[in-house]
């Protein structure tokens, strides 16, 4: 996996709160990294990035808080991340993007 070979430990998958779902979470070293994934399978309809929109960005901000809250980790270094995949997964043509501090947010 993408983020197994760039030295991430995924912590779980598809959390869902009350407030929404993020799709990844894991520890980059020290940091507690919440992972936003966006897929398509072509640009005909948009970048995937671009439907991390400010009201989704704000969403993923809230869901992000609660579960640092819940876990006990708000003392913790954290972080948004955002992947988005253009292109069908297997094919040489898909383009995997990862934006790092995807937005600023308040973690």
């Amino acid at each position: 996996m993408y983020l197994k070979g760039l030295g991430y430990q995924i912590l779980a998958r598809n959390l869902r709160t009350r407030l929404g779902e993020i799709d990844l979470l894991a520890l980059e070293g020290e940091t507690i990294v919440f992972i936003e994934v966006k897929t398509r399978k072509s640009d005909a309809r948009g970048r995937p990035e671009e439907a991390i929109h400010p009201r989704k960005q704000k969403q993923l901000s809230r869901v992000a808080m609660a579960l640092l809250k819940s876990r006990g980790w708000l003392h913790r270094q954290s972080r948004i991340d955002v992947i988005t995949i253009t292109g069908e997964p297997e094919s040489p043509e898909c383009e995997l993007r990862h934006y790092r501090h995807a937005f600023p947010s308040t973690l």
